[in-house]
């Protein structure tokens, strides 16, 4: 999943270089608990995680603040299909989720926000 993670990351981090170094920490943090993600019922949702943990932490250590506390996992769908480009299924398999449940969420998204619009 690494390319997508770096499209992923590469939202919180215009500079290419910093996307890249943060989605190595978060690969380097996952290699560290790597058996215990594999024994998880979810592995590819556990790996998102520590992905989104990492992009958290280092947003804010870069003095970019934290990611604004609505950002949530309804928002991070609508990333990685609205501006990464992701399918749902591409979705699902990297985030670990269902992709008729992903494809649910997003059209709930897109009623609720293009409201706001």
């Amino acid at each position: 999943h690494e390319p997508r993670y770096q499209s992923y990351a590469r939202v919180w981090f215009q500079e290419p270089g910093a996307a890249h170094r943060v989605v190595r920490l978060a690969l380097h943090a996952l290699a560290r608990v790597w058996p215990t993600v594999l024994e998880s019922p979810n592995p590819a949702a556990a790996a998102w995680q520590i992905l989104r943990d990492t992009v958290t932490e280092q947003h804010a250590l870069v003095g970019a603040g934290s990611l604004r506390p609505d950002v949530d996992a309804e928002e991070d769908l609508a990333i990685l299909h609205y501006v990464v480009g992701l399918a749902t299924p591409e979705i699902a398999d990297v985030m670990g989720g269902d992709t008729a449940n992903i494809t649910s969420q997003l059209r709930q998204t897109h009623r609720r926000r293009s409201t706001d619009w």
